[in-house]
């Protein structure tokens, strides 16, 4: 196996990325279907599901498990997606080395084990991220930089994105303040989206785990 060559988050770090992205899905968009991130702290026995989708048929999925982070992604563009090949197989390396207790929990039917254009692991007891022995002389796009991008580093970057995706202007302070600390005040709330249902929207806060602080003020 080899070790990811690319920065990439601390388990921690990129798991409460990905609350704070999901979080902000859930006050930007009533329609579920619509989001982009979702988060699930409950999927299964002390696992917690995370996944990015951008509607086109691309996405990635994140567990975290007591035996560790398993990251799976998908570019149905990348030469190297199964529906590119002959025999519709997944790309040589990617999954061999895997760590079975890892590995085995991409076996639910929702995870799609199968559509795979790259993935990433970290045991618990690892200090670097992991690959496996991929074949690729040819250096084949693997979606990694596309998919992985959509985990934005800074708030900047996710309000470019939210504002052409949902065609609202977005408060930049509101979205650095939920970056910043890992919580919401029902006023930033209808900043970001004044037409929200405060009611539904913090239940579904709730059920993630993302704190909704008092007001600031």
């Amino acid at each position: 196996m080899n070790i990811w060559p690319k920065p990439f988050l601390e388990p921690e770090v990129l798991k409460q990325r990905l609350l704070i992205l999901s979080a902000l899905d859930i006050v930007l968009c009533e329609e579920e279907w619509l989001r982009r991130y979702q988060f699930d702290p409950h999927w299964d026995e002390n696992t917690t599901f995370a996944s990015v989708s951008n509607g086109s048929g691309d996405d990635l999925y994140i567990l975290f498990t007591p035996e560790g982070v398993i990251v799976k992604g998908f570019d149905h563009e990348s030469e190297m997606s199964p529906h590119a090949r002959e025999e519709y197989e997944v790309w040589p390396g990617i999954y061999e080395q895997v760590p079975p207790a890892l590995l085995h929990r991409l076996n639910d039917e929702a995870l799609t084990k199968e559509e795979v254009t790259f993935c990433l692991w970290r045991e618990s007891a690892d200090h670097v991220w992991k690959t496996g022995e991929v074949h690729n002389p040819q250096g084949l796009d693997d979606g990694s930089d596309f998919l992985l991008g959509m985990l934005y580093d800074n708030p900047e970057d996710y309000l470019e994105w939210a504002e052409d995706y949902y065609e609202v202007k977005v408060p930049l302070d509101v979205i650095g303040y939920v970056f910043t600390n890992t919580s919401i005040t029902k006023e930033m709330m209808m900043e970001l989206n004044p037409e929200v249902d405060l009611e539904m929207a913090m239940k579904e806060l709730q059920a993630i785990g993302f704190t909704v602080a008092k007001s600031t003020s």
